[in-house]
Formats: C-alpha cells, sequence, structure tokens
C-alpha cells in the first residue's frame, strides 16, 4: 500500500465528469478517480474548510463516529474491477466497511485519517508524472485554487 494525498478536484472535459485526483506522498504517481458532483462537492468543502450550516452527509458520518468514540484510522483503495474502484474504510476498532473511494476520501479528509492505495491499483491506473512535468500539476492546482464547491452543481 502505497500512501496517497488529495491534491483536489476538477471537472473533466468535455464529458463534464468531476474527478477527485491523489498524488503518492513519497513518489511520481497520481491516481484521478472519476465521481459524482455530490462528492466533488462534499471534498472541495472539506479541502477549503467550508462548514454548512447544518452537517452534510460526510459531517454526520464523522460525527456519529466521535460520539460511539470510533476513529477512521485509514481510508485503503484496494480494488479496481471494470472500471470501478473499490475502498475499506477501516476504524480504531479493528473494523473494515467496503465503501466507495469519493465518500471514504470525503470522510478521510474530515477525520485526518490516511489515504492509501494499492500497488496494484497505482500499476493499473496510475499515472507517473515527472518532476519535468511538474508545471502541468501546478496549473491544476492554480486551477483549484479559482474553484469553489458550488462550481460542482448544487451541493445539498
Amino acid at each position: 500500500m502505497k500512501q496517497m494525498e488529495v491534491v483536489g478536484v476538477r471537472v473533466e472535459m468535455p464529458s463534464n465528469q468531476p474527478i477527485v485526483l491523489l498524488k503518492e506522498t513519497d513518489g511520481d504517481r497520481y491516481l484521478p478517480i472519476w465521481i459524482g458532483a455530490v462528492e466533488a462537492t462534499a471534498i472541495a468543502f472539506a479541502q477549503q474548510g467550508v462548514l454548512p450550516a447544518r452537517p452534510l452527509t460526510h459531517d454526520l458520518f464523522r460525527d456519529v463516529l466521535d460520539s460511539l468514540g470510533v476513529q477512521l484510522r485509514t481510508v485503503n483503495i484496494v480494488a479496481l474491477r471494470e472500471g470501478i474502484f473499490f475502498a475499506d474504510l477501516v476504524f480504531s476498532n479493528g473494523v473494515e466497511v467496503s465503501a466507495r473511494p469519493s465518500d471514504s476520501i470525503a470522510l478521510a479528509l474530515r477525520t485526518g485519517a490516511t489515504i492509501f492505495a494499492s500497488e496494484d491499483v497505482l500499476e493499473e491506473a496510475g499515472v507517473a508524472i515527472p518532476d519535468e512535468q511538474e508545471d502541468e500539476v501546478e496549473k491544476f492546482r492554480e486551477f483549484l485554487d479559482t474553484i469553489s464547491p458550488e462550481d460542482f452543481g448544487r451541493a445539498g
């Protein structure tokens, strides 16, 4: 398993489909995962520190975990089958629950859980971007700075 960090979310053109982009913490591979608009908004809210007036689903899940005294330890992106990514939520009490990576990432950002991706997933879907192409990634980061969660559609 390789530790990942969330670079951000954006809308892929021309399909108008949101993606979340993860990067190996100690490597040059990026992992793009196509996600839904609601999940893109939830991830963008968490990255931007937006606190909604009422808890959204991922905020509610975090609050329930806190109330039960259980922590989300890790999110593991474990498989890619027929174009669909699979993740596991690993909790402090030893319980593991299968989940969509988009929901898992949104929850990880709210709880401080570490995100990992299996080597198999990275070999199949990861994209290596050498240092000389980092300016393209920097352009992506600049793009992320110019968008807001509302750009992903209705958040609610």
